[in-house]
């Protein structure tokens, strides 16, 4: 070292907190992400994450992916191409979303960086500081990690078994004047409850009346384990909402891989937002993603994992009337990967998740899905794609016992 530098360990520090945009002082870390830390631990049985199970990717499919683009594209695999994503994914994606009615062409869809990016791009261009954002109590913790950034407010309408009751909107318009309405009308996370065509209907009906903007989160759609596939609020009012679908719960999370569905004038908009934050999302990721979804091994694999979860989303449910008290409850989701539950009141689950990491159990404090971090103190989501059958007999009887101890 040049005797005439100084040391770091003698250079004088600064506090950055003073320096940085005031939107950050609402950035928070995700409770899901710290507890994800914990699955590195092997004798913790996470309930925590929302991690599709790593023993069924197809490994072998994507190394012949990998192999087939290398020695067909060549260097231009590694290039740069369009921000709004790689044409014929795009043109696969809109002729497989027919089969949910959602009618499409391929510029009505903008590849992004996982759901994540999609939420944010969202909030970019549509959320400025003060603007009220309505959503159901719980709602998706990512979505509002990607919204406080841009300085939300939130008004909520708690879950049924039904989804978000729409009774409640004309109120909430009427004093808060809401922009967007964010629902996962599929499997809700952290709900686990799918709100039924008729509540998809008048949802539509209060958003034409009210001039509201709705937001269709779907990554789950795929994974129906029980029941008919409902009719997507996109084919029911296509002229305003936007829909986000993703390839991480059906084929590889790591891939960092999800789409846009909403009209062209929006989606020229979210690609002016993503070229600002990315330029585009990875080529190569996207040649692969075809290559597996045109010869027809998307379509197989999502098969055998509904076989998989549906036997594991099973395998909770009956853990849980075996193991838990009778003062509990939790949903009966119909796919996804989640379900929810609640304690008796005087019960604060974060306090709860003390004494159950002790067990070497792990699990989602409800709080964490609520703008307001005061609601949902005696609830938990469950992820039961990520166990096996034993872990998931194990993992439960000893939240149970925790529960038995605090009662």
């Amino acid at each position: 070292m040049n005797a005439q530098q100084p040391m770091l360990r003698d250079v004088k520090h600064i506090d950055w907190e003073p320096l940085m945009a005031e939107r950050t002082k609402r950035m928070k870390s995700s409770v899901i992400r710290e507890l994800l830390k914990l699955t590195v631990k092997p004798d913790i049985i996470s309930f925590a994450g929302g991690l599709p199970a790593p023993e069924f990717f197809p490994v072998r499919e994507f190394d012949e992916a990998c192999q087939h683009i290398l020695s067909t594209c060549g260097p231009q695999s590694l290039q740069y191409s369009t921000t709004e994503g790689h044409a014929p994914l795009r043109e696969w994606l809109a002729e497989s979303m027919r089969k949910y009615g959602i009618d499409v062409e391929p510029d009505n869809i903008l590849m992004t960086n996982g759901s994540q990016q999609a939420l944010d791009l969202i909030g970019k261009i549509f959320v400025d500081p003060g603007d009220c954002i309505l959503t159901s109590a719980p709602t998706y913790l990512g979505a509002l990690q990607a919204w406080n950034a841009y300085e939300a407010s939130y008004q909520t309408i708690e879950l049924d078994d039904e989804g978000m009751p729409v009774e409640g909107i004309p109120e909430i318009v009427k004093k808060h004047h809401p922009r967007l309405v964010y629902v996962l009308p599929n499997f809700h996370n952290p709900g686990g409850v799918t709100t039924p065509l008729a509540r998809r209907e008048r949802l539509v009906e209060m958003a034409r009346k009210h001039d509201l903007i709705l937001i269709e989160d779907d990554p789950y759609g795929e994974l129906r384990y029980d029941g008919e596939d409902v009719t997507p609020i996109f084919r029911l009012a296509p002229e305003r909402t936007i829909y986000l679908s993703t390839f991480s719960k059906t084929l590889a999370p790591g891939i960092r891989l999800a789409w846009i569905v909403a009209p062209k004038a929006v989606i020229a908009k979210l690609v002016q937002a993503k070229q600002g934050a990315d330029l585009q999302t990875g080529t190569f990721v996207q040649l692969i993603t075809h290559d597996i979804c045109q010869r027809g091994i998307l379509k197989s694999h999502v098969k055998k994992l509904r076989v998989v979860y549906k036997e594991r989303r099973d395998a909770m449910l009956a853990a849980l009337d075996k193991h838990w008290p009778s003062s509990c409850a939790w949903t009966r989701p119909q796919g996804g990967l989640f379900l929810w539950a609640s304690v008796p009141k005087s019960v604060d689950t974060a306090e709860l998740l003390v004494k159950a990491t002790e067990k070497k159990v792990a699990f989602v404090p409800g709080f964490a899905f609520y703008p307001d971090e005061k609601q949902g103190r005696n609830t938990m989501r469950l992820n039961f794609s990520n166990a096996t059958l034993e872990q998931i007999q194990e993992g439960i009887r000893r939240l149970g016992t925790v529960l038995n101890e605090t009662l």
